[in-house]
């Protein structure tokens, strides 16, 4: 078997990508978007008809221009994973507007409206997971939602204590930025690269998924933001990892052996110490973490900025 093929049988196997046509030679379970996935694909000419459809649709809305394009926005998105879902048999996640990252209601709102364009077109909750960055607004919104069996993935994440209380949130699943932190790293450090086993990044996922699995924690954890196929390998066994196509790409085509690195029995082994937070305490351990801090910030102007400039393409095309 190749690198692939192995892994799959120790993690499941999640694309990260908008471009649904060519996630289908790499048979992925489930599928993962972000803004900046979508902008990139709907510059492809072959996904113009989704952007027409989500157009034509908030301009049957009687509502004021601003709502028809936050709706045009959403529709965007979920055209996209309905097709997705065409190809994936699992779930695919789609993002909360990153504007909204810092306001709790508003999240809400926005998650609760992309899955009820959802289930319009007959795509059943459970198949969805709400995107929302881990800002303590962005757990808080996803704690509430999850009682309404809304399931969200709380993304941008780069320190344990966002983990933490995603965790004591019930949040079904986190996305740990392995590449993101590698990056803050390899610079902070003046290096060109760093080993995979002692990559911060990969660590980072490593002592999360730990965590969670010596004190049972349901939350499923995907390792994510994927540099090279080393981190991959190293992560192998966690419960997802939401890798590229070109990553994909590169480990179906080596014949190297994948071993289990994560297992819940080495876990409960481990003396870990259980983590408290609250508000106050998740604010401080951010604020002490200047990796975090930046590269969440960064990450949701990355995100915003994309956004706008999808919003600017839907303007044009609704007139």
């Amino acid at each position: 078997m190749n690198a692939l093929e192995q892994l799959k049988e120790l993690t499941k196997v999640v694309a990260d990508t908008g471009d649904f046509e060519s996630m289908k030679s790499f048979r992925p379970l489930d599928a993962t978007t972000n803004p900046s996935l979508i902008l990139k694909a709907v510059q492809n000419p072959q996904y113009v008809h989704l952007i027409d459809e989500a157009v034509d649709y908030a301009k049957k809305k009687e509502a004021s221009v601003g709502c028809r394009l936050s709706l045009a926005l959403d529709k965007v998105a979920v055209n996209f994973g309905k097709e997705i879902l065409k190809v994936v048999p699992g779930r695919v996640s789609t993002e909360v507007d990153s504007r909204l990252s810092f306001d709790r209601e508003r999240t809400i709102d926005r998650a609760r409206n992309l899955i009820a364009l959802y289930e319009e077109s007959g795509i059943p909750r459970n198949k969805i997971l709400i995107k929302i960055a881990s800002t303590w607004e962005g757990i808080k919104a996803a704690e509430l939602l999850a009682k309404e069996e809304i399931r969200c993935n709380l993304t941008l994440m780069f320190n344990m204590v966002q983990a933490v209380a995603c965790a004591e949130a019930g949040v079904q699943l986190i996305s740990p930025f392995v590449g993101r932190i590698y990056d803050w790293y390899k610079k902070d450090r003046g290096v060109d690269h760093i080993d995979p086993v002692d990559d911060p990044g990969v660590l980072s996922v490593v002592d999360i998924y730990n965590y969670y699995k010596k004190f049972g924690y349901e939350t499923e954890v995907m390792g994510a933001s994927f540099r090279n196929i080393g981190q991959v390998i190293e992560l192998a066994g966690c419960d997802l990892l939401t890798i590229s196509p070109v990553l994909l790409s590169e480990l179906e085509t080596k014949d190297i052996s994948v071993a289990l690195r994560l297992s819940p029995e080495k876990a409960k082994d481990l003396n870990i110490e259980k983590i408290e937070v609250t508000e106050s305490t998740f604010r401080w351990h951010m604020n002490e973490d200047p990796m975090a801090t930046e590269k969440l910030a960064e990450g949701i102007r990355s995100f915003a900025r994309d956004i706008v400039t999808l919003e600017e393409l839907l303007k044009v095309r609704m007139g």
